[in-house]
């Protein structure tokens, strides 16, 4: 009890023994020293501004809004990039340090280095001298202060994460079982995947920026972390009618910017968009689009192409009232969807899905009716107030080389399209494919799969001029038609076809490729003669590129035309044609070759059409 009543005492009196101070002189500093703290003490920020790409996730974590993300003196906005830094307000900052975890490329850190000064009034007195600016915000990286070089301070520890960078892998067909098959390998997320990998994404938007029709994706992929798959859906056609395809397909020129994929995976955007349209019942569309009692503006528009631009503009068309009659020379609608690429990868009761609910807007497709020939681009015309051009690539490139010209020389966009109408196609038992692309391992694995139905094995090589790391296919594409049997050859170049007769071929002749393009930029392949190969082959097939047919349109209207150097039609923002206003093309004719960039031109010239015939100035 005595111990207790003293040491309460003691504590009442010592706040006093202050007032033993009162009398002393005040001391100021005049000049504030540098001082250290600890190895791993949170001072300054620093930032590596050109490992920045200016994503934003640093600004969204801050609770105290310290973070803004400002324009940079000397950084450009590029793909991948956004061009901002941040810019830090040490009034607010807390140094939780939040920033530094989150950060997405590892550019942010905090040294452990700060300046202490007790003045008031004067306190920005020499700040070019102390590198502390007046209001005490300026641009991490961006301001050269003495801190930025700091060895010590606080980084993000090596292993820690606050979004995991191993993306969630999606089920798929093992080799066994796709290897002879056409049936769809890919499997699609389940609900606890697509969330778990919803979860990795942080909402910067990079991706968006990047994707050719800049679609909602951390809206999207926030539906689904929220389970709102229709929220998710409506987001979704806000910007692309094709969901079921592009989420197979499309070539995820996002993926390629997104900013997790810095220090990992990046997020899975590509499937995250198929969970979102796999998952939704295709009759409860009209209902959650609001779409099922649109109004008519007694106006007409004809569309040239059933494929992705065509669509898209029929679509974005329709909802704005106009009466769309699509015209497609093939069986089906889908274009290079349905025609280019194989069932395995994108199967086609989901193009029609797609194309399925584009038709119940009132749009009218027409097949079998090439425009050219069932009817021409005249009376399109005449008869409509606007025509929309969105036809693809339907023809092969040769290469060329001596015996290119062969019987058993094939094209492989012509063999695809068989293929996807049933059509009965040679086979034989060797195979050479020429090409690096996506679709040279399209008809690859098309073709494997055939001689093993056929053969019981596969016995097809590959070869592209392009090297294993420079090779135009999708990577996971390469990988796959190699464990599918497959022989795949980079760095040779085809240098001539030996034939035995009219009727057959021996084989490929190639050669080592040294280099693509002479020092100018220009295609002119060099080869080493010396290191030549012959792949023995009863069928060789070419893959190098495709080009287009647009013989539908009259010599006199291609005359008034503007070609760009790789030949599609140049036309304004708008894809409304210069000297031909009541033509708008896309896809790619205009613009391209991809599925999501076809779908971006037919809605942007959607809207260029109803502007035009609204009257409206641009």
């Amino acid at each position: 009890m005595g111990n207790s009543t003293k040491t309460s005492f003691k504590d009442v009196l010592y706040p006093f023994t202050v007032w033993k101070n009162i009398l002393k002189e005040p001391v100021t500093i005049r000049h504030p020293e540098k001082r250290e703290g600890s190895d791993r003490y949170r001072g300054f920020h620093t930032n590596d501004i050109d490992k920045c790409i200016g994503c934003g996730t640093c600004e969204e974590i801050c609770q105290n809004a310290a973070i803004d993300m400002v324009p940079c003196e000397g950084v450009d906005t590029k793909p991948g990039d956004s061009g901002l830094r941040p810019r830090v307000d040490y009034g607010r900052c807390c140094w939780c340090a939040l920033c530094v975890d989150v950060c997405t490329t590892n550019s942010l850190g905090m040294s452990n280095n700060f300046r202490w000064s007790v003045e008031g009034e004067n306190r920005g007195e020499g700040n070019e001298a102390n590198g502390t600016p007046d209001d005490y915000r300026f641009i991490i990286g961006a301001e050269n202060k003495y801190w930025d070089k700091a060895e010590k301070g606080y980084k993000k520890p090596d292993g820690y994460d606050l979004t995991p960078p191993d993306r969630v892998q999606m089920d798929h067909l093992s080799v066994e079982e796709r290897s002879d098959s056409f049936i769809e390998m890919m499997k699609g997320y389940s609900k606890e995947q697509a969330k778990k990998e919803a979860d990795r994404c942080v909402e910067c938007g990079i991706c968006t920026a990047t994707c050719p029709a800049h679609m909602g994706i951390p809206a999207y992929i926030r539906a689904i972390r929220e389970d709102d798959l229709e929220e998710g859906l409506r987001i979704l056609y806000e910007t692309n009618p094709l969901p079921e395809v592009c989420g197979r397909i499309c070539t995820h020129k996002c993926e390629s910017v997104c900013s997790i994929g810095n220090k990992g995976d990046a997020v899975s955007i590509r499937w995250l968009k198929r969970y979102i349209a796999d998952n939704v019942p295709a009759e409860k569309y009209k209902e959650i689009l609001g779409t099922s009692d649109l109004a008519k503006n007694g106006k007409k528009v004809a569309v040239v192409g059933a494929g992705p631009s065509g669509l898209s503009a029929a679509h974005y068309l329709a909802l704005m009232g106009y009466q769309v009659t699509v015209f497609e020379a093939l069986p089906y609608a889908g274009g290079m969807m349905r025609y280019g690429i194989p069932e395995y990868r994108l199967p086609y009761d989901q193009i029609d899905k797609d194309i399925n609910y584009i038709v119940s807007l009132g749009v009218e497709i027409k097949t079998n009716c090439k425009v050219g020939k069932e009817i021409s681009l005249e009376e399109l015309k005449r008869d409509y107030d606007a025509v929309f051009a969105g036809t693809g690539l339907h023809l092969g490139r040769s290469t060329r080389i001596e015996n290119s010209d062969h019987k058993k020389v094939f094209q492989s966009i012509d063999l695809l399209r068989k293929i996807t109408l049933r059509e009965e196609i040679y086979v034989p038992e060797k195979i050479v494919v020429i090409g690096g692309g996506n679709v040279a391992m399209d008809i690859t694995r098309s073709l494997a799969r055939i001689q093993r139905q056929k053969y019981g094995q596969v016995d097809i090589v590959t070869t592209c001029l392009e090297p294993a790391d420079g090779m135009l296919a999708d990577d996971e594409e390469v990988d796959e038609a190699k464990e599918e049997g497959a022989i795949i050859t980079p760095s040779y170049g085809p240098q001539s076809i030996e034939i035995i007769d009219e009727e057959n071929v021996k084989g490929l002749h190639v050669a080592k490729c040294l280099h693509i393009f002479d020092e100018e930029g220009r295609f002119n392949p060099a080869f080493d003669m010396e290191d030549s190969q012959f792949y023995e082959a009863d069928m060789i097939i070419e893959s190098i590129g495709q080009a287009s047919d647009i013989s539908y349109i009259p010599q006199e209207t291609q005359e008034t035309l503007e070609f760009n150097p790789r030949r599609q039609i140049v036309a304004d923002p708008d894809y409304q044609v210069k000297n031909e206003p009541w033509l708008f093309v896309g896809g790619d004719i205009a613009k391209g070759p991809d599925v999501i960039t076809g779908i971006s031109t037919g809605h942007l010239a959607a809207v260029g059409i109803d502007r035009y015939l609204r009257g409206d100035e641009k």
